[in-house]
This record gives C-alpha cells, sequence and structure tokens, in this order.
C-alpha cells in the first residue's frame, strides 16, 4: 500500500545480516514490495551487486550488500510469500533473484512492460516514466558513481531510494489505465513470456554474436564455437570480462587461421600476453577439437535469401503497424519489430522457414495489428492517406 500524500517515511541503511533478517520479516506482510539495485558489471564476469533499494508501506531502506555479504535472506524472502515484487527494467534484478535462490520473484510487475502496454514509449527509462506518468523529476546527480566504494554518503543513499520511492504509485497509475483498458491480461502474458525468455537467455551460448564472425566458413564457426566455450569458462572461473580473457578480434583470427600450431598462434599480433601464452595448451586443445570435429557436425550460417518484392510488402506494413499501434495504445516496439513483420509477412506468403506461427499472429498481438495486417495483406483491407499533417495521417478502411 502506497502511503498517504505527506506522510512520514522511514528510512533505514542495513548492513549487517541480522539487521537484514529482521527487514525481511518485516517485509514478509507486505501486499507489495518494490526495489532497485546498483551495480558495477565493466569489471567482472557476474555484475557486482553493490546496493538493494527496497520500498514497501512509507518505509525505504537501502541494504549495503557489501557490508552485510549474505543477501540470500532478502532473495528468498522475494520467492515467497503472496505479494507483488514492483520493478522497472527488471532484467538484472531479476537475474540476482535466479543466481540466489534459483526462482525469480513472486508476482513481478515490471513497469517498463506496463507503460508499454498503454502507448508510452518502449523501452522508457524511469526518470521519463516518473516525469510523463506522475509529473515528478529525477536528479541525476550521482550518475557517475563507483558503487563499489565505500563509506557510502548520506547523498548517494538518497539518490539511489529515489529509484524506488514513489516506483508503487507509478506502478498503480499504470495499473489504473490497464485494467480500464482491459490490458491486465496482456501484461501478464508479457511478463511470463519475458521470464521464459530471461531463463533460455541465461543458458544460450552466444558465439555467433562474436563481432567479426559474419563471413566465417563453416569449418572456422567451428573452431570460433570452442574457443569461444574456453573463454566463457576461464571468464566465469576467474570472475574477468569475457574480452580480457581474450578480444573477439583475436577469437575470430584465430579461427581463420584454421590451425593448432603452436608458432602459428604465437605469431598473432595480440597474443603476446603473459596469460595467453601460458594457456597456448588450452587454446590450442579447443581449436583441434574445431578441427577435429566431422563435417555434419560443424555449425552453418544460413545466409537468408534477399527477396525485394517480401521486403517491399513487410517495409510497407511496418508502416501500418505503427499507425495502428498509435490508434490502440500501445507502443510499437512492445509489438514487433520490422524482422517481427518480415516474419509475418513471410508466413502468409508460405516462404516462411518455420511452420511455428510468428508472434504477430498469436494471442493480443494478432487481436491489436495481426488480423489487420492479415487483411490488408488478402486486399480485403486498403489504406489511404487522409491527412499528412494529422498525428494520424492513415486511415483503414475496407476494400473496393
Amino acid at each position: 500500500m502506497t502511503p498517504a500524500r505527506g506522510a512520514a517515511v522511514q528510512t533505514k541503511t542495513i548492513t549487517t545480516e541480522r539487521e537484514l533478517e529482521q527487514l525481511c520479516e518485516s517485509l514478509a506482510s507486505e501486499s507489495a514490495i518494490a526495489f532497485d539495485t546498483e551495480f558495477v558489471s565493466e569489471h567482472s564476469f557476474r555484475p557486482e551487486l553493490c546496493l538493494i533499494q527496497v520500498a514497501a508501506s512509507g518505509r525505504l531502506a537501502a541494504i549495503d550488500t557489501i557490508a552485510v555479504g549474505d543477501t540470500s535472506a532478502f532473495w528468498k524472502m522475494l520467492t515467497s510469500g503472496d505479494h507483488e515484487t514492483i520493478v522497472h527494467a527488471g532484467r538484472e534484478e531479476v537475474c540476482f533473484c535466479l543466481d540466489a535462490v534459483g526462482a525469480p520473484p513472486k508476482r513481478l510487475f515490471d513497469v517498463q512492460l506496463a507503460a508499454g502496454l498503454i502507448g508510452i514509449e518502449y523501452p522508457a527509462g524511469y526518470g521519463s516514466l516518473m516525469w510523463r506518468v506522475l509529473g515528478k523529476t529525477l536528479h541525476k546527480r550521482e550518475t557517475r558513481t563507483d558503487w563499489r566504494k565505500r563509506p557510502l554518503s548520506a547523498q548517494q543513499i538518497d539518490y539511489a531510494l529515489d529509484d524506488v520511492r514513489d516506483l508503487e504509485l507509478l506502478r498503480n497509475r499504470l495499473y489504473e489505465r490497464l485494467d480500464k483498458l482491459g490490458r491486465l491480461a496482456w501484461l501478464q502474458t508479457e511478463t511470463d513470456a519475458w521470464l521464459d525468455e530471461l531463463r533460455a537467455s541465461r543458458q544460450r551460448e552466444r558465439w555467433r554474436r562474436v563481432s567479426g564472425s559474419g563471413n566465417l566458413s563453416s569449418r572456422e564457426l567451428a573452431i570460433l564455437r570452442e574457443l569461444w566455450r574456453w573463454r566463457e569458462e576461464q571468464a566465469e572461473r576467474r570472475n574477468w570480462p569475457v574480452k580480457r580473457v581474450l578480444r573477439d578480434d583475436l577469437l575470430v583470427e584465430l579461427a581463420k587461421r584454421k590451425s593448432a600450431d603452436e608458432k602459428q598462434i604465437r605469431a598473432v599480433r595480440g597474443m603476446e600476453r603473459g596469460d595467453l601464452q601460458r594457456s597456448l595448451p588450452h587454446l590450442i586443445a579447443a581449436i583441434r577439437r574445431g578441427i577435429e570435429l566431422p563435417d555434419d557436425e560443424c555449425p552453418q550460417f544460413v545466409r537468408r535469401e534477399s527477396n525485394s518484392q517480401l521486403n517491399m510488402v513487410a517495409q510497407f506494413l511496418a508502416s501500418a503497424l505503427n499507425s495502428i499501434c498509435r490508434s490502440a495504445e500501445v507502443a510499437p516496439s512492445i509489438v514487433g519489430t520490422s524482422q517481427d513483420v518480415r516474419d509475418f509477412v513471410a508466413y502468409r506468403l508460405g516462404e516462411s522457414d518455420t511452420d511455428e506461427l510468428p508472434g504477430l499472429a498469436r494471442g493480443w498481438r494478432a487481436e491489436v495489428v495481426g488480423n489487420l495486417l492479415n487483411d490488408l495483406l488478402s486486399g480485403q483491407m486498403s489504406i489511404r492517406i487522409r491527412d499528412p499533417h494529422s498525428e494520424e495521417p492513415l486511415v483503414f478502411e475496407p476494400a473496393g
């Protein structure tokens, strides 16, 4: 429950495990818990959690995770009980929870996701949402803070707490609008899908995203994959950023050379570093695994053939999608990307690589845009420009 306007707000900084346990005990009976985190991710494999900010029923708490050490009590509390958990763009927050206790927070309500479903830009920053929905301005005093450094000043803690101070109030305003538009079920569907994708992405190998790998042959991709796996294992073991272990350009160069010869590897510019020299036996073994992999087990790089007619139709329908979304009060970017539109067109024209129904043809997306796009494709509906100076220049009407 959001405190009444003008009510005193209790603020506490948590620095011991006992204080954290007491906080969690007091939060266990809450119906809604808003939280955010401050972390540093540039210098390690795993983001380093530095502060947890919590708001509930007129109380604010800043959990100094570096001072406390073991924060598992907080994450266990978030995954139990029957409260709603309120976040903004909560990917990292959910990941911290998954890492700590293997489950996401209970009844997640992400205000960024909710805002997109009522026509506010997606993804919208927290400051933008605060201004557009509540008319409040967030100050940016501590945007360059290194949250690992101690002690934290009262000003820094107050700045961090600004990210949760009105988070429940923001949630309530968005909830009211979602309810009025009949879109609460949409939010649940999107939240469930987002959590499923987040879990899947944490298990997904991302070696195809190595910069410069787009033109590698099948054999070179096999070598790259083995080198990538070695790099990931080393980065996780040392808790280093992956590119500190071995840069992308070096991964690609070693894959292109297709050689497990030590002299050739040593000759690559950038491999002079002492720790890389000591890792040569492991690098050689990884390259050899890629070289020796049977042809039919090597990864394939599938290039989509360009279809100018399909692309032209998709571009046309992408403009239609934007117009439909504005009229329906939903952010176009949460409905679908230009690739989603292309996949929809390919499926409807029988040129899709898969039999799976495209996203724009399923659930609430089909209701909002998919059915109308399908009518446009089939010629049952047409588009004309009503007023080029209007905010909604396009009009959709039955053909003929």
